[in-house]
Protein backbone atom coordinates (compact mmCIF):
# COMPACT_ATOMS: atom_id res chain seq x y z
CA UNK A 1 0.00 0.00 0.00
CA UNK A 2 0.99 3.68 -1.14
CA UNK A 3 0.12 6.71 1.24
CA UNK A 4 -0.48 10.27 -0.39
CA UNK A 5 -0.44 13.18 1.38
CA UNK A 6 -1.34 16.71 -0.20
CA UNK A 7 -1.30 20.13 1.68
CA UNK A 8 -2.73 23.04 0.11
CA UNK A 9 -1.57 26.74 0.67
CA UNK A 10 -4.85 28.98 -0.89
CA UNK A 11 -4.44 32.88 -1.65
CA UNK A 12 -6.75 35.54 -0.68
CA UNK A 13 -9.03 34.69 -3.24
CA UNK A 14 -10.46 31.65 -1.45
CA UNK A 15 -13.59 32.02 0.14
CA UNK A 16 -14.98 29.75 2.66
CA UNK A 17 -17.55 28.56 0.25
CA UNK A 18 -14.81 27.75 -2.05
CA UNK A 19 -12.80 26.39 0.56
CA UNK A 20 -15.65 24.10 1.31
CA UNK A 21 -16.60 23.13 -2.40
CA UNK A 22 -12.81 21.60 -2.53
CA UNK A 23 -13.31 19.84 0.66
CA UNK A 24 -16.39 18.07 -0.84
CA UNK A 25 -14.35 16.92 -4.13
CA UNK A 26 -11.73 15.41 -2.29
CA UNK A 27 -13.96 13.31 0.02
CA UNK A 28 -15.54 12.53 -3.09
CA UNK A 29 -12.43 10.25 -4.61
CA UNK A 30 -13.54 7.20 -1.92
CA UNK A 31 -16.07 5.33 -4.21
CA UNK A 32 -15.04 6.54 -7.69
CA UNK A 33 -11.24 6.50 -8.01
CA UNK A 34 -10.13 2.91 -8.23
CA UNK A 35 -7.61 1.70 -5.85
CA UNK A 36 -8.39 3.57 -3.03
CA UNK A 37 -8.57 1.86 0.59
CA UNK A 38 -8.98 4.94 3.10
CA UNK A 39 -9.52 8.25 2.42
CA UNK A 40 -9.40 11.69 4.49
CA UNK A 41 -9.53 15.32 4.49
CA UNK A 42 -10.15 18.42 6.41
CA UNK A 43 -9.21 22.15 7.21
CA UNK A 44 -6.22 22.66 9.39
CA UNK A 45 -7.32 23.47 13.12
CA UNK A 46 -4.17 23.88 14.78
CA UNK A 47 -3.38 26.01 17.26
CA UNK A 48 -0.14 26.02 15.98
CA UNK A 49 -0.34 28.51 13.41
CA UNK A 50 2.97 29.64 12.77
CA UNK A 51 3.85 26.00 12.30
CA UNK A 52 1.27 25.18 9.50
CA UNK A 53 3.00 28.17 7.38
CA UNK A 54 -0.49 28.71 5.63
CA UNK A 55 -1.57 25.28 4.63
CA UNK A 56 -5.43 25.16 5.33
CA UNK A 57 -6.40 21.96 3.71
CA UNK A 58 -4.56 18.44 4.05
CA UNK A 59 -5.63 15.27 2.16
CA UNK A 60 -4.20 11.62 3.08
CA UNK A 61 -5.31 8.51 0.35
CA UNK A 62 -4.21 5.40 0.82
CA UNK A 63 -3.81 3.23 -2.31
CA UNK A 64 -3.84 -0.30 -3.14
CA UNK A 65 -0.61 -0.78 -4.53
CA UNK A 66 2.03 1.94 -6.85
CA UNK A 67 0.02 1.18 -9.67
CA UNK A 68 -3.42 2.29 -8.55
CA UNK A 69 -1.24 5.73 -7.19
CA UNK A 70 0.05 6.29 -10.48
CA UNK A 71 -3.58 6.02 -11.99
CA UNK A 72 -4.72 8.43 -9.52
CA UNK A 73 -2.58 11.87 -11.16
CA UNK A 74 -4.49 11.57 -14.57
CA UNK A 75 -7.74 10.38 -13.63
CA UNK A 76 -10.96 12.64 -14.80
CA UNK A 77 -12.06 13.26 -11.28
CA UNK A 78 -8.92 13.97 -9.74
CA UNK A 79 -8.52 16.69 -12.96
CA UNK A 80 -11.52 17.92 -12.21
CA UNK A 81 -10.30 18.82 -9.18
CA UNK A 82 -7.10 20.09 -10.19
CA UNK A 83 -8.66 22.39 -12.57
CA UNK A 84 -11.22 23.85 -9.80
CA UNK A 85 -7.55 25.04 -7.77
CA UNK A 86 -6.85 27.57 -10.66
CA UNK A 87 -7.28 31.19 -9.13
CA UNK A 88 -6.91 30.27 -5.97
CA UNK A 89 -3.91 28.25 -5.27
CA UNK A 90 -0.76 29.44 -3.86
CA UNK A 91 1.17 26.12 -3.01
CA UNK A 92 1.48 22.58 -2.64
CA UNK A 93 3.20 20.05 -0.43
CA UNK A 94 2.77 16.38 -1.82
CA UNK A 95 4.48 13.40 0.18
CA UNK A 96 3.81 9.46 -1.16
CA UNK A 97 5.27 6.55 0.42
CA UNK A 98 4.96 2.93 0.76
CA UNK A 99 3.62 1.79 3.70
CA UNK A 100 5.43 -0.75 5.13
Amino acid sequence: MYDHMVFFKFNDSLTQEKEQELLGKLKAFKGVIPGIVELTAGINVTEEKERGQGYTLGLRVTFEDEEALKNYGPHPVHQDFVASLEGVIEDVIVVDYPIE
